[in-house]
């Protein structure tokens, strides 16, 4: 039997970001090896969910303190402008 784990709710301040409007609205997000959030797409199109609290799917960034298993471990991630367009501010080495 397995259970589901609970992921980090995402809290987003890239206001360029078509997923971020009234919060993240991404069924998940995606930080990748530079800490940057993989999900942020610019292309001027609202998407993501109409009622979704926004989670972090996948941590590929391996050395961070809350990263086990490639699964984030933290009670809550921010997303933020820094390093890349859009960056996980909680990252820690």
């Amino acid at each position: 039997m397995s259970t589901l784990a609970e992921m980090p709710t995402v809290e987003c301040a890239v206001a360029g970001c078509s997923y971020n409007h009234d919060g993240c609205t991404a069924f998940a997000v995606t930080i990748d090896d530079d800490a940057d959030c993989a999900t942020f797409i610019e292309i001027g199109t609202r998407g993501g969910l109409d009622r979704v609290v926004a989670q972090v799917g996948a941590c590929q960034r391996s050395e961070c303190a809350f990263n086990k298993d490639l699964e984030c471990t933290a009670s809550a991630v921010r997303i933020g402008p820094g390093g890349g367009t859009a960056n996980c501010l909680t990252y820690q080495a």
